[in-house]
């Protein structure tokens, strides 16, 4: 089994997907993952739309355009509930950043048992509301394509690899101004 940081190294953008179906199991050790993700005040703002249909793909795809994105076998929409995510004292709303663990939970785990995941966040929102029928309360934040990989390094972006220096992320003690994001 592999240690954390393994699986965070070899976790990447999957953006070349065999033509092959994910088991039923492995797709819902996926969706637990997300399920039990935590998030602000253990509010939970979100759901998972899971997309197996190849018709539902294709319409989905009208909402982001990319050739690679229709190969993936399903595609999880990850939404946040605005209504029902905790705000800060100041109004700042943490869907968003709950939304975000629960995906970055589903991507470790998809990369743990042998499939590949890409976030997508660039895609037209007004039309997947149209499509998947999601209600104004609730936000299309993340497509998330699962699959199995078509394996080879020639299949991970170059800027996987590129990582910043311990030194240009941490501040210790007071932020320094000396260092720049």
């Amino acid at each position: 089994m592999k240690n954390f940081h393994e699986l965070a190294k070899e976790r990447h953008s999957v953006r070349n997907f065999q033509n092959k179906p994910v088991e039923k199991e492995k797709l819902l050790y996926v969706l637990e993952a997300g399920r039990l993700a935590p998030s602000a005040a253990n509010f939970q703002p979100w759901c998972f739309i899971v997309i197996t249909n190849m018709g539902m793909r294709q319409k989905l795809a009208s909402t982001y355009n990319r050739e690679w994105f229709i190969q993936a076998p399903v595609v999880i929409v990850v939404c946040g509930d605005h209504d029902c995510g905790w705000k800060r004292f100041d109004g700042k709303d943490h869907t968003d950043m709950d939304v975000a663990i629960a995906v970055d939970h589903m991507t470790l785990a998809a990369a743990e048992i042998g499939l590949g995941t890409c976030w997508v966040c660039n895609f037209n929102v007004k039309k997947a509301r149209e499509v998947l029928e999601i209600p104004e309360n609730m936000e299309p934040i993340v497509y998330l394509p699962i699959g199995y990989p078509i394996s080879g390094e020639e299949n991970v972006h170059p800027h996987h690899h590129k990582r910043r220096l311990m030194t240009q992320l941490v501040h210790w003690e007071k932020f320094d101004p000396s260092r720049k994001i």
